[in-house]
């Protein structure tokens, strides 16, 4: 065998991605927050750029206008949603995701003023007034003080722990150990470390250590710096002089009450029905996670990117929400000015890269509006039903026809559709929201959405009336309804939406109708 040496010439094709191209695709999935802050990353480092300061853009302004689905509709008003109760859906999850009751929030308060005393009256009487609102109140410059300078900051739980441990105890060491374990305190006031490693970092005794865990738990909120659920009930119906043995016994079986087992809880604790329903009452009245009232985040509003609405002549209007939409220009009469002076040629190439990075990320974000509304409208063309009458007519959808309706890449409309959402008269929905597995159809039927499906299972369970539904009975409705279902689809579909089995449905109506009979 021979080794030769010879050159060849070979023709092929390859796709290659640009850097231009890969921040486009970028650009495409961002979200309206990753979106703004990528601008203004752009703008502080390309100073051929400008933002466009002023109002919204008009509608002229925006990309071509969208094409309007001819649906004519009576519209209903949407369904609201339901709200369980902690006790019902989180106690058979961790205690460490529990979801709590109350919502407690700290207001802002005015710290205390004294306002420059002003004299009244003649002779040697002084009077002593407090001065007007609205007047100067001392102040030199004759303007009006400054409210919001007085007002005070959110108070965190480790600063309103802290503050009660100085108060609590005067001993270094158990200060030292309570700021320690005070740190150890997660958001929902749980304790979430253990004691024998805290005693091992600070040297320190491990009956020292549970001593001045147990002088922390007496804080307020009741029910702090607990190290489980059970713990953190116990505490505060100690805290209300509740925790008699029969609460005990009721709080160390929470996995008896998350399952709704009243019979083993009434041989468990000993009570009979009454009792046993005001014990439950009292657990659920009480805070599953204490910490959450102090130093809580702002609840961050889902702004849409698209907008929905009817039309007079009952089609349908889609638009872009032009308040999420980065409004740039490049300032091509800035660039003519500097370019002339330029002279060395390091400066002559970063203005010409300026000015080519300028000019694409314009047409990417003109780009990407274009392609957002155009997917937008082609989901409400395809989902006009759920627009009109709801969540019950949602008809199954994939990616792969909306982009074949649009002529784009399944990939293209998975990163559009990414991060982005729509606002309905139904509420503000993500895109994701309308892209749903399809349900086949009894006897050659039009197969159904999983969310219909699942819409529907809630409207059964919500409507039993004297017999409770089982899974099984739940399946044979559904056949009759024309959807083809196996029993295990709606066991998965019943627990996703949070709703108990047959069971602990029948036991909870149980224990109701045994309260009511008892009073």
């Amino acid at each position: 065998m021979s080794l030769l040496q010879r050159l060849e010439m070979r023709q092929g094709q390859a796709l290659v991605m640009t850097p231009q191209l890969l921040q486009a695709i970028k650009l495409l999935q961002l979200s309206q927050l990753d979106l703004a802050a990528y601008v203004d990353a752009e703008l502080e480092r390309n100073p051929l750029l400008e933002r466009i300061e002023g109002e919204p853009a008009s509608a002229h302004d925006q990309p071509e206008p969208a094409a309007e689905a001819d649906v004519a509709y009576d519209r209903e008003p949407s369904e609201p949603g339901e709200t369980e109760s902690w006790l019902a859906s989180d106690l058979s999850q961790s205690s460490s995701e529990m979801e709590g009751v109350l919502d407690t929030r700290l207001d802002n308060v005015f710290a205390d003023e004294n306002p420059m005393p002003r004299e009244s009256g003649s002779g040697d009487q002084l009077s002593l007034t407090p001065a007007p609102y609205g007047s100067t109140g001392g102040s030199f410059d004759g303007e009006l003080p400054d409210f919001e300078a007085s007002l005070t900051a959110e108070i965190s739980l480790r600063e309103h722990l802290v503050a009660q441990l100085d108060l609590a105890t005067r001993d270094p060491q158990d200060r030292l150990i309570g700021g320690f374990l005070i740190d150890a305190v997660d958001e929902a006031g749980y304790f979430r470390e253990s004691l024998d490693l805290v005693a091992e970092r600070l040297g320190a005794r491990l009956d020292r250590v549970a001593r001045v865990l147990r002088l922390v738990q007496t804080f307020d909120p009741p029910g702090v710096a607990a190290r489980d659920l059970a713990e953190c009930l116990a505490i505060q119906l100690r805290e209300q002089n509740r925790f008699d043995p029969a609460m005990q016994a009721l709080v160390s079986r929470l996995d008896l009450v998350a399952k709704r087992d009243f019979p083993a809880l009434r041989r468990l604790c000993g009570v009979d029905d009454e009792d046993l329903v005001e014990m439950l009452s009292e657990i659920r009245r009480l805070d599953p996670k204490p910490g959450r009232a102090f130093g809580a985040h702002a609840v961050e509003v889902l702004i849409p990117d698209v907008f929905v609405r009817a039309a007079p002549d009952g089609s349908w209007l889609i638009e872009l929400n032009s308040e999420t939409l980065p409004r740039v220009l490049v300032n091509q009469s800035y660039y003519a000015r500097v370019s002339k002076g330029a002279v060395a040629e390091g400066d002559k190439s970063f203005l010409s890269e300026c000015l080519q990075t300028a000019n694409w990320l314009t047409r990417s974000l003109e780009q990407r509006a274009r392609t957002i509304l155009k997917v937008a409208t082609e989901i409400v063309r395809q989902q006009d039903a759920f627009f009109v009458h709801g969540v019950a007519h949602l008809r199954p959808l994939n990616l792969k026809t909306v982009a074949e309706a649009i002529g784009m890449h399944e990939s293209t409309v998975s990163r559009v559709t990414s991060n982005k959402s729509i606002g309905t008269s139904r509420g503000t929905l993500e895109m994701k929201y309308f892209f749903t597995a399809a349900i086949p159809g009894a006897a050659g039927a039009a197969s159904h959405s999983s969310e219909a499906v699942r819409h529907r299972i809630k409207q059964l369970v919500d409507a039993e009336a004297g017999d409770v539904l089982s899974d099984d009975a739940l399946v044979q409705r559904l056949h009759g309804e024309g959807i083809e279902i196996a029993r295990r689809t709606v066991a998965k579909y019943r627990e996703s939406l949070r709703i108990p089995s047959s069971i602990e449905r029948r036991r909870e109506r149980s224990a109701q109708v045994a309260s009511h009979t008892a009073h």
